[in-house]
């Protein structure tokens, strides 16, 4: 069976389950849980006889249950009905009390498919498969495309769209900072994966790899941090789809939030798309018994500035664990380029601690998330010094006149292709600008350090190609590109119109 037919089996089971009221997160969910289990289970047999063990019945109060079955597939599959259910309720609440990736694994997990025939469907489907033998391009490639459908899903509930990075987007980014072997990489907010894989496979692709290095690359090469546990879970499923990790090893990837201390990890590269939402909260409940938010601002002695903006505050914890000569490709909001204050302050800090030598301005309508205005500062950091370390900064622009659309007009890493050339990723210093007085629609083009030093507010939100929907009726994009770029914009404003509404109710 190809990875496309059994990626529309699968999918097509969403459809028929959505019925029943479970939602595509969910659904994609339930699959991680068996897609373990059910390659434990084929570990366990020849060739690889892994010897992993799994627990037996736990009660609710986490006691082992005298002659209770074995929480395996094998136990799983053999069950039928009513008793089908009631017992992957069980193995799932054992499971999540276990220590490593099987713990991380099942962690708050819940049976969302209440109706035992259909739960039976997707076992069925899942045991057909020998998914051990699949090589892991095939693996992935079937559950990236799993995640990217659940969010597409618009209509779904799961929010799933903010930890879901366009993929061509991250496969730009590797290819321009270019990961070498037998060096550490980490995501401080990583999602499902998709910076880890990336950068997986373009040091598999590009490099002749010996077995210590290939040891290094499965074991020791990546570390992330994800706080929602059905995202963490994911993504350490994603990671072991594509052979990164061991099923009975430790997990890379941690529950806790990041910002809120250094755990002192120093590595060579930090890849990274901060989730979105510009302020830090936390819901506490108020003398009334109300739940209300409140801005969380994070007591770091090693940021430059303490504030309740999150972006920010991920921009300095990225800073802080970089080795000297380590690289950062990061996407952040624009509110980071131009917002003063604490903003300003981490402007200059930056500029002056690191080289920030490229942004890339992106068009609206790349994530799933509506109406996001984003870029990618790539930077390295540099030792102390009494000088700056950051000479010049070029920009791509990749926004003006640019048309996207999530579903219909997706981009392509092709669109990024220019970008990739112009970057140089082996001898910066053989860059040279496309824009010039004779070619004003050139995308790349370089600005000093004094020159953004003398810019209000230290703003790097910098563009000057023109807009030619303000100009130039004749080159308005396609009537349905611009349907939905309205649509985009209207739902970006509600939700800061909410954002501003929830301030103003907690003052």
């Amino acid at each position: 069976m190809t990875d496309s037919t059994i990626i529309s089996k699968i999918w097509n089971l969403a459809s028929v389950l959505r019925d029943d009221g479970v939602g595509y997160g969910d659904y994609l969910e339930q699959i991680t849980y068996l897609l373990f289990l059910k390659m434990a289970d084929e570990l366990n047999k020849p060739p690889y006889n892994k010897g992993l063990t799994f627990p037996k019945l736990k009660d609710v109060e986490g006691n082992e249950i005298p002659d209770g079955e074995t929480c395996d597939w094998e136990t799983l599959s053999s069950k039928r009905g009513a008793e089908l259910e009631a017992f992957y309720s069980q193995l799932l609440r054992t499971l999540s009390t276990e220590k490593g990736m099987l713990g991380q694994i099942f962690t708050k997990s819940q049976n969302k498919i209440q109706d035992p025939s259909k739960l039976l469907k997707v076992i069925d489907l899942i045991n057909k498969e020998n998914w051990n033998m699949m090589g892991a391009d095939i693996k992935g490639k079937i559950y990236e495309g799993l995640l990217e459908k659940n969010a597409m899903d618009s209509s779904g509930s799961s929010g799933a769209g903010q930890y879901f990075t366009p993929r061509p987007l991250i496969k730009a980014i590797v290819a321009c900072v270019q990961p070498k072997p037998m060096k550490t990489i980490a995501d401080p907010a990583c999602g499902t994966g998709g910076f880890f894989l990336a950068a997986y496979d373009w040091i598999i692709d590009n490099n002749a790899l010996d077995r210590e290095e290939k040891e290094f690359l499965k074991n020791k090469t990546f570390y992330g941090n994800e706080i929602v546990a059905n995202t963490r879970r994911m993504c350490l499923m994603n990671m072991f789809l594509h052979n990164i990790g061991e099923i009975d090893g430790d997990t890379p990837i941690k529950s806790t939030d990041a910002l809120v201390a250094d755990d002192g990890l120093r590595v060579d590269y930090v890849l990274a798309n901060p989730p979105f939402g510009k302020k830090s909260s936390i819901t506490i409940t108020n003398e009334q018994g109300e739940a209300e938010k409140q801005d969380m601002s994070y007591n770091r002695q090693d940021f430059w500035e303490t504030t309740s903006n999150k972006q920010l505050n991920f921009l300095q914890h990225i800073k802080s664990m970089l080795k000297i000569n380590g690289e950062a490709a990061v996407v952040l909001p624009d509110n980071v380029l131009f917002e003063g204050g604490a903003g300003e302050e981490v402007r200059k800090q930056l500029l002056k601690t690191t080289e920030l030598h490229t942004i890339l301005r992106l068009p609206t309508g790349i994530f799933y998330a509506p109406g996001v205005k984003a870029n990618v500062l790539f930077f390295v950091n540099k030792p102390a010094s009494k000088d700056a370390w950051t000479d010049q900064v070029w920009f791509y622009d990749y926004r003006t006149n640019v048309h996207h659309t999530p579903k219909k007009r997706q981009m392509t890493m092709q669109h990024l292709n220019e970008f990739i050339e112009l970057y140089k990723s082996d001898n910066r210093n053989k860059r040279k600008e496309t824009w010039s007085e004779e070619n004003p629609e050139g995308r790349w083009r370089k600005y000093s350090y004094d020159e953004i030093l003398a810019r209000d507010k230290t703003s790097l939100d910098i563009f000057w190609i023109k807009d030619q929907s303000l100009t130039d009726l004749d080159n308005l994009p396609d009537p349905d590109v611009l349907a939905e770029e309205i649509i985009q914009n209207i739902e970006s404003g509600l939700e800061s119109f909410k954002g501003i509404m929830e301030t103003l109710e907690n003052e």
